[in-house]
This record gives C-alpha cells, structure tokens and sequence, in this order.
C-alpha cells in the first residue's frame, strides 16, 4: 500500500511567489542603502597585455566621481574564487586587479561615483595603454609546455588527471570493432535574468556586511577573506533574493572589490555588472574537446573505452581540476564497462573564465559519451536503445572505479518506460526524408549524484525551534536560486511535524546567522543533504515535544500521540494539548525551551538517472533544426513536490537545447568575444520550445528525505546529446562539434560521403 503524505509528492506554490508576482520582493538591484555609492567596472577589451599604463585623470574630474581603484591602489592578496571551505587546497592565481590581463573581459579598473550615470561616464574617459603579449585560444595549442605563460608560476597546460581501472589495452585487442570519436563542446553564458552584482557596507562594529544573490555565503566569506586577508568573522555574508544562477553565481565574482571599496570608504557601495560584462567577465562552462574510442564485440558488449579530454579552464584557474574528476568520475557509473581509461588535461587560454554550470562537467563528458555510444550502435546495426539497455548499470551494481555505491539505480527502467512512451521503436525504423526535411528521433542516458559524500566534505547544521504558537523556525545555510528550496524544507519539516506548512519559516544563508553549511547549493546536494537535515532535526523535535509531554500528562512516551499539531495519552483522551500549549509548559514547569540543533552528516551519494528522448526535424537547405517533442525519464526516488520537478526539466530542456544548438561563445584568434550580447548570443526563447513531457520513476532512495534524490542538474545532461543523435541519425551524418549550427549543418551536408 502506498504510503499516504500530507505534503510529500503535492504542490505547495513557491514561499515567496506573492512577493514576486506584486513586484514587492527586494532583488539587490532594488535596494537602496543610505549615502549608497555605485561602482562600475572597466574590463580589458585586449585578450593579453601588460598594462603600461592608466589615465585617471579625466574620468576623476567628472562631477560625482569619488574614487577610482586600480592594481595601484587595491590589494595584491592572490585568491581562487572557486574555494569554498578552509582545508581546499588549489591554485591561487587571482587578484581584484592586476598589471596585467589575461582575457577579453578581464578587470582593469573600477570606478566609484555618487550615481550610475557619473560612474559610467567616468569609465569612459579612462585611458589605457598596453603592451600587447601573445594570445591562446586554442587549447590544443594550449598543451605546448614550451609556449609563452599566461601566468608565470604554471604552465598553460596546468596539470593531468587520471581515473583507471581493468586494462582497456587488453580490452581493445579482443574487440571485434573499435569506434573513435572527437567531440568538442562550447563555452556558453548561464544567461540568467540577473547580472552579477552585490552590496557591502560598514556596520557599526566595523563589519563588512555583504548582500549577495550567491550559491554558498561561506564560499564567499571565506573568498573575501583571502583577498582582503583579514579575518571571516569580520565579514558578514547575507543571501538575498535570487533572479537565476545555473551555477554562475557560485563563484564570488564582485564581493571582493565591493566589500574593499566599503571598507575604505566607509560607505555603502553597489557594484553591478551590465549584460556584456556578464557574458565576458564572469564564468563560463568550461569547453572541453574529448576523444573517446569504445571497443565492443560484434554481439553488443563493450569491453573497454578510452576517454581523453582538454580541459579549458579559461585565463584563471578556479575549480579545473574539480570539474574533470567530475567528468570522470560519471564515466564508471553509467555502464558496466570492466576496462576504461579517463585521462584528462586543465589547460589555461586567453579566453573567459570557466566555472561552475548546470551539470558541472556532466553536460560535456554525457555530450562526448553518449554521441560515441550512438555511433557504436549504428556500426553494430542495432537499435541504440537495445545497445545500451544491454550495457547500462543495474540496481545496486557497485562502481567499478571504486566511487560510492550507485545504490537503487533505475536507468534500466528509464530506458525501458521512455521506449515505450515514446514509441521507440515506431519512430526509431521511420526516420522521414521528404528531400528536404528529414524527421528523426535520438536519446541519450546519463546520470549524476547527490551531493560530495566520498569526495569532500558533506555535512550541514540545522537548528529548529518551536514558539509559543506553535509555529517552528527553521535555521540552516540553504539558497534558493528561484526553484522553490525554501518550501522544500518547509515541506519536508511540515510532514515530519505533522503541521500546517503555513506555521513553518525556513531561513536562507547568512554567516553570522544561520549555522555552517560545508558547501552550498552544489553538487545536487540541497534536497538530499539540507533535506536530510531538515527531515532528521524535525525528527528530532518531534521527539522532544513527545518526551515533555509525557512529563506533563505524566504516562510514558509509549502512549503518547502526536496528530495533526495536537498531543494526548492514548489512554486517555481527555486532556488533548497543542504545540504551543507544550513550548508554554515547558518553560513553566521544567525551564526548557523547545529547540534542536543538530550537525547532519551526509550518509551517501546514490547516483540519480536519467534517459532523454527527441525528436527534431532539419530544413537541409537552411540547415536549421526544429526540435518537435522531448520526453525525459528520470529516476528520482520520490519527489518532493512534482511541481518543482516539472519546472527543472521544462527548463533544463530550453538550457540543453540551446547548447545543441545556438548557444556559444564564440572567440576569434586574437581572443575577441563576437558574441557578447544576446543580439549575437542566440537563446532558445518560447516560441522555439517543443512539447516537453516527462515521466518519474520512483523508488525511494533509502538514504534520501522521504525517499528524494536530485533533478535539478541532471535534468540538462542528456538534452544536447539526444538532439545530435537524432540529426545524425536523421541525416546519416556525424556532427561532433557543438552547437549544430545551421552552418555546421550544411557544411557536414556537403562533406558527407
């Protein structure tokens, strides 16, 4: 019989949605601090130079400037934007502002004025002069250990990483067949709808105190105080309102500079970045080239694979070397592949920076895989559903690489309901080609984790309390990028407690507020870590409650109930008390509060799955492609609120389909940025979405909050590789290069033998 929720798998509309449909929710370009000054940026429009020097003098002059800072006159601290806890050791390469810049994009100056217009006429009137240095776009070219440094402690290629197991030589000498592919992936912008931006003041304690719409406030004290070097508890990190991320805002970018300039001037201070400054000057997903070979005998079976990628981190290092063990570490939880070799190379190049976007590496080694996995199946003539339903993980398989148990892995189940959904097997045997619209379908299968348990550490503290009335207050570091995290743990909090959801508050991040929190909202770890916590510290109250009423109904805890906010001795019914009346006497009688704080350690890391299915149709004397329809099958253990779910993979869906096809940075030789607006940045936008259906399997995850594990990454993996499957299948191509432009498209077109 299934289990019966009172909030568990419903809808409960977003905490804040009043707020936001009237317009009365504060983002930080709303607020308005008193005597607040306004920062703006100059970026580098030179990909490499050492700047020779600045001209101020003009742009002080202008009315309402009151500073300028520069490498002169800002600290010369070196940091990694990407460090997110103490202990993390990685490369410092870093400053607020340096002599010299590495990208188009890269900071030269700030100027600081009473308003926004003086601000940016100030930057205007800056004179730079450079001294222009040699510039590498190409991280192929990029591997060359004896070309010019970027940065003069590393060479360009920075380092190699490596996962292996079995022997795939051996491997590849039985194989019957040897499919190689060489996929390469774009740098994309995570275009949500708020630029990067933030503001710091001066408390009177002489506190820094920042308000940032960030992903990890500890992140970005602990960042902060590396570049400012003085101590955390001097800085004040809050959380506020968030109008989108994807991972972008999980660097802090503009919290360093903002939180000097207010701590020199002692004042309020905005420093927000404008559209193009955002797609040059923040973070990127990393663009990756992949050369992958699988060898597989002539029935199906894959014996072994080789994966050899370029990691291009950008100008500065930031988290390099996380993301490609990230990709790695996919590679043995997908299939049952007893022989692979994953080596991957960070490279630096006078490009954008890479960084933290949706998937975290996942998008670009599912891209690279599961195109090579496609092509495998059509050299084995068989139908690529049946090839992977033939090589795809089991529950419970262990990961070969020796990673943390994948658990009740369901990516069979994925496959096996979306064929049928989808009507596979119709559409996959009548691709339609009428001369010049060819009708095809593709799919992809990938997966994720929840969280960093096995890699770092994981854990988070949650302090809840219980009022007077019987209302519950909820303390634990969590961000709501805009997908409803914050009801999620009202949700989880209201079930356990058996309560009105109305009666519960869950706070968002602030250091010197709410209690640590090891990482953030990474990794696809909120629901299951911060769920967990919020599920196990109500259990923990609820126990609470239970033992002090049994003290003052004087029976044992055993005859207690506890229903719907009420509380009695099931022997007798007379005497019935509320939450609140409990808090009360409490207090009165035994001189207790009725709280819980407890350190909630993450138990596991199952791995989340996912099978996509498209269809497109391509106009071969245009080259542009419509995709028609999308199912997305996902294993999800149990969700939380299907609501929220439908919203990720609607979503997910209009990000992976632009990655497959319009969405690119696209950078000359010279390190120019050409698309660095969205006139030339081509989003996929509501008239262009395609009918997105979706179907969960669910069977709770044993270790995850009622059963849940992660959606909001994994939904994007599989996107983008399924709609390249499906163009090449329905044009018999091999496009491996992304975005499938209209041009690529022709092009491949024209080229096919």
């Amino acid at each position: 019989m299934a289990e019966e929720f009172r909030y568990i798998g419903n809808y409960v509309p977003v905490h804040d949605v009043n707020e936001k449909v009237t317009g009365k929710l504060k983002y930080v370009s709303d607020m308005k601090l008193e005597g607040m000054l306004y920062g703006k940026l100059l970026l580098s429009d030179v990909a490499h130079a050492i700047i020779k020097s600045i001209d101020i003098d003009e742009a002080e002059k202008l009315p309402g400037v009151v500073k300028i800072y520069t490498h002169k006159n800002t600290p010369k601290n070196y940091y990694n934007s990407h460090r997110w806890y103490e202990a993390l050791e990685t490369i410092k390469d870093e400053l607020m502002f340096d002599s010299e810049v590495r990208f188009v994009g890269d900071r030269v100056a700030l100027v600081v004025a009473k308003d926004n217009l003086a601000a940016e006429r100030a930057v205007k009137l800056i004179k730079v002069e450079y001294e222009r240095l040699p510039v590498v776009v190409d991280p192929r070219e990029a591997l060359n250990k004896n070309s010019f440094k970027i940065h003069e402690e590393n060479n360009n290629h920075v380092m190699d990483k490596k996962i292996e197991y079995g022997d795939s030589r051996r491997a590849f000498e039985k194989a019957d067949l040897i499919i190689e592919d060489t996929i390469i992936t774009p740098k994309i912008h995570h275009a949500a709808m708020e630029t990067h931006l933030a503001i710091a003041k001066i408390d009177e304690f002489n506190n820094i105190i920042i308000y940032s719409p960030c992903q990890e406030v500890f992140q970005s004290q602990l960042v902060v105080s590396d570049a400012l070097n003085i101590p955390k508890r001097k800085i004040r990190v809050i959380k506020s309102p968030m109008g989108g991320s994807f991972g972008g805002k999980t660097h802090p970018i503009v919290e360093p500079i903002c939180a000097y300039v207010a701590l020199d001037l002692k004042k309020p201070i905005k420093i927000q970045m404008d559209r193009n400054q955002t797609i040059v000057g923040s973070r990127t997903r990393h663009n990756v080239i992949g050369n992958v070979k699988t060898a597989v005998t002539k029935d199906g079976d894959i014996l072994g694979r080789e994966i050899e990628v370029i990691v291009d981190t950008g100008a500065y290092f930031t988290n390099g070397d996380a993301l490609c063990m990230s990709m790695g570490k996919k590679l043995s939880r997908l299939y049952r592949i007893e022989n692979q070799k994953y080596t991957a190379h960070v490279v630096y190049t006078n490009t954008p920076i890479g960084g933290a976007c949706r998937g975290y590496g996942a998008p670009q080694i599912h891209a690279i895989t599961e195109i090579n996995i496609d092509n495998t199946a059509r050299k084995l003539n068989m139908d690529p559903t049946e090839f992977r339903l033939k090589n795809l993980v089991h529950p419970y398989d262990k990961d070969l690489a020796k990673g943390v148990d994948l658990g009740n892995a369901r990516v069979v189940d994925c496959v096996s309901r979306g064929v049928e959904k989808f009507n596979w097997k119709k559409r996959w045997s009548n691709t339609h080609f009428d001369g010049r619209y060819a009708t095809g379908v593709g799919m992809a299968c990938v997966t994720h984790g929840n969280g960093y348990y096995g890699a770092y550490p994981d854990f988070t503290t949650a302090t809840i309390q219980m009022d007077t009335d019987g209302s519950v207050l909820l303390k634990e570091t969590v961000h709501d990028l805009g997908c409803g995290t914050v009801t999620v743990m009202r949700q989880i909090v209201a079930e356990t407690l058996d309560m009105d959801i109305e009666k519960v508050t869950a706070l968002e991040g602030d250091t010197f507020v709410t209690p640590y929190d090891s990482a953030g909202t990474q990794a696809s770890r909120v629901t299951y870590v911060n769920g967990g916590a919020a599920k196990k510290v109500s259990e923990l109250l609820k126990e609470r409650i239970k033992s002090y009423a049994a003290k003052i109904l004087e029976c044992s805890e055993e005859d207690i109930v506890i229903k719907n906010e009420r509380v009695w001795n099931r022997n007798d019914e007379d005497k019935i008390l509320s939450y609140g009346e409990i808090v009360v006497l409490a207090e009165k009688k035994f001189s207790d509060d009725m709280s819980v704080t407890y350190t909630y350690h993450s138990p596991a890391n199952p791995g989340v799955y996912a099978a996509v299915f498209a269809e497109i149709t391509v106009d071969t004397l245009t080259g542009m492609t419509k995709v028609n329809e999308i199912l997305a099958v996902h294993d999800i253990g149990r969700a939380i609120n299907k609501t929220f779910v439908e919203g990720q993979i609607q979503g997910a869906a209009q990000m992976g389909i632009g990655y497959a096809l319009t969405e690119e940075i696209e950078i000359d030789n010279n390190g120019r940025i050409k698309s660095n607006s969205f006139s030339k940045y081509h989003l996929i936008n509501a008239p262009d979405m395609p009918k997105v259906n979706m179907d969960l399997i669910e069977y709770p995850d044993e270790y995850g909050p009622y059963g849940a594990k992660s959606v909001g990454e994994i939904a994007t993996n599989g996107i983008a590789p399924a709609i390249i499957n499906a163009i090449n299948n329905a044009l018999k191509l091999n496009i491996t290069e992304f975005p499938a432009t209209p041009e690529r498209i022709i092009s491949a077109l024209k080229n096919r033998k």
